[in-house]
């Protein structure tokens, strides 16, 4: 099937709104992580800015879903969440400045917060227009391609951000990331579709509670979800690579650049092979297969004491993580009835939300409890015994067909 004969200018520009709003979130991330590094030197304030976010988030992300499901237009809650991050990026281009009198950490933080409630409403507003724009009969294809795209800002978004403080300094980096929420506002903004109208009268509460409902009593999306949360929560180490670099690599801002790179650059690769060679088979049973093989990659991470072998084992997590996420996102898209996509997408967001803020503050806890490196291992090995549970108590999930879905 040609997926660009259907709605290739809207899809284009959804793309363009996903690349740019990513690129300046990892821009700000990686920069963010080195600021508070730089001034704390303790691996539990890389946890807090997790903490930070998450905590902001999860308390509106429900809010989020309704309203991009009964409100207003779409468009218009995917451009606010991208204005809201824009004067994130300039409040921390003018703390960078010296402009703001206070404590820099607290500041930052602050910030972050922010940053959490715009982060509620980007995954809703995605998922709902891009169910709009295309048919499901190219929904496995295009969420290969949305992969790719959003792997691709998970690469160049550490790397440049690294890039810019080594060879510039944390003010242009927080510019930059200005300009691109500026740009993914203006991409939102000129997207030109129909959308459906909304159903009205719905208490916020009671259309919560139907998102709710529907997630818990589907095993199928409730396990695909709950993979995904306990394995990040588990396994991701990214949050602590400020300190690998600092403390065990010795190197700068470039190396944790490319340290933050090498998941999203393995994760582009397998989401382009995906557009060419998409999994319509024994689905179930390959997303239990590479979420195991993410937590090994982690464990071999963890025993890295070279550079680039830690690159490279990081690479492999996110070869892994790549057809973990394409499949995730695949299967929510066909299992979630049209009217619940924004409460849906919200849900599934505190879930990998959960995963990967909470998982930032577990991998702080527990590197300064074991230390980074048996910390990182032991949450690999955390990662498998996820695999595990999940095989056994979720069924329908280890034995589904994508073709079962439509």
């Amino acid at each position: 099937m040609d997926l660009f004969k259907y709605h290739n200018c809207a899809f284009a520009k959804l793309l363009v709104f996903r690349i740019q709003m990513v690129l300046a979130y990892q821009i700000m991330a990686v920069v963010v992580g080195w600021h508070i590094y730089e001034i704390t030197h303790d691996p539990l304030s890389l946890g807090l800015i997790g903490l930070a976010e998450v905590i902001p988030y999860f308390a509106s992300a429900l809010f989020a879903g309704h309203a991009v499901d009964h409100l207003y237009s779409r468009r218009l809650f995917g451009a606010l969440a991208a204005i809201l991050l824009m004067i994130n990026a300039f409040t921390l281009t003018v703390l960078a400045l010296g402009w703001l009198d206070g404590n820099a950490t607290l500041w930052i933080y602050g910030s972050i917060a922010f940053t959490g409630i715009a982060r509620a409403f980007i995954a809703p507003s995605y998922s709902t227009l891009f169910a709009i724009i295309l048919p499901r009969e190219a929904y496995v294809r295009a969420s290969g391609i949305g992969t790719a795209t959003f792997q691709v800002g998970l690469v160049l978004g550490p790397a440049i951000g690294g890039m810019l403080v080594g060879f510039g300094s944390k003010t242009l980096a927080y510019s930059v990331a200005t300009l691109l929420c500026l740009g993914a506002a203006i991409a939102m903004l000129l997207l030109k579709i129909k959308e459906p109208e909304k159903s009205a009268g719905i208490p916020v509460l009671t259309s919560i509670a139907q998102g709710l409902r529907f997630v818990f009593s589907n095993q199928i999306v409730l396990g695909a979800m709950s993979l995904d949360m306990f394995a990040v929560l588990f396994g991701g180490a990214v949050a602590m690579l400020p300190a690998f670099i600092h403390d065990i690599y010795k190197m700068g801002p470039e190396g944790l650049g490319i340290l933050r790179g090498a998941p999203a650059l393995g994760a582009i690769i397998t989401g382009l092979w995906l557009v060419r060679h998409p999994i319509n088979l024994h689905a179930g049973r390959w997303l239990l297969a590479v979420v195991a093989g993410f937590g090994l990659s982690i464990i071999g991470f963890g025993l890295s004491t070279s550079f680039w072998m830690a690159a490279f084992m990081l690479l492999l997590s996110g070869l892994f993580d790549g057809v973990s996420v394409v499949m995730r996102q695949t299967i929510m898209q066909l299992a979630t009835p049209d009217v619940m996509r924004g409460r849906v997408s919200a849900i599934n967001g505190i879930f990998i939300g959960s995963s990967n803020e909470l998982g930032a503050f577990e991998s702080g806890v527990a590197a300064r409890l074991m230390g980074l490196m048996p910390s990182v291992i032991f949450g690999g090995f955390m990662t498998l015994s996820v695999v595990g549970v999940t095989a056994k108590f979720a069924p329908k999930l280890r034995k589904l067909e994508l073709h079962q879905l439509n």
